[in-house]
């Protein structure tokens, strides 16, 4: 996918709305990343891996001159901004339910699906279908044909950060 050099890369993660604590942590890790390269985050909104991620990015965030900060976007599900966790500067509500996954997949240049369950499988297949890079950590999705295995969290974003790159020779 192509990113224009006029706007800051959008990096989607994906997971479960609950995840043990070790998938939690690895979110976080990632969340924090991702700040510290000045990309906006976004994500569906709700807990667990969500949650975790934008947790993480707005930690780091926090230490960054404000014109360095990215955002954290949340693409809520139900019909009311209550519903976003604490972390999010930016929520979209759709009354859409597990439809919002497209919106969420198709605003990002690269996604990184940590752990996970059957809606994060949605979310990778609907990525995958319209072309949108995919990074799987700490899940089993390895499987999916199409999707690059990470084995930490500096190499997920490593290479989200070198697919948003080469999108925008």
């Amino acid at each position: 996918m192509k990113c224009s050099a006029n706007r800051r890369p959008i990096v989607a993660v994906i997971g479960a709305g609950r995840a043990e604590a070790a998938v939690e942590r690895t979110a976080r890790r990632v969340g924090e990343l991702l700040a510290r390269a000045g990309v906006h985050l976004i994500n569906g909104g709700l807990g667990g891996v969500m949650a975790a991620a934008a947790e993480g990015f707005q930690r780091a965030a926090a230490e960054l001159p404000a014109e360095q900060r990215g955002i954290v976007v949340g693409v809520l599900p139900g019909n009311s901004n209550d519903e976003a966790n604490e972390y999010v500067d930016l929520p979209i509500v759709t009354h859409l339910g597990e439809a919002r996954n497209c919106l969420i997949v198709n605003s990002a240049d690269v996604c990184i699906a940590i752990g996970g369950e059957y809606g994060t499988l949605s979310e990778i297949a609907l990525a995958l279908r319209r072309a949108t890079p995919v990074v799987v950590l700490d899940s089993g999705w390895e499987i999916v044909p199409g999707v690059r295995k990470a084995e930490s969290p500096e190499q997920a974003v490593a290479w989200a950060l070198e697919i948003i790159a080469a999108g925008r020779a």
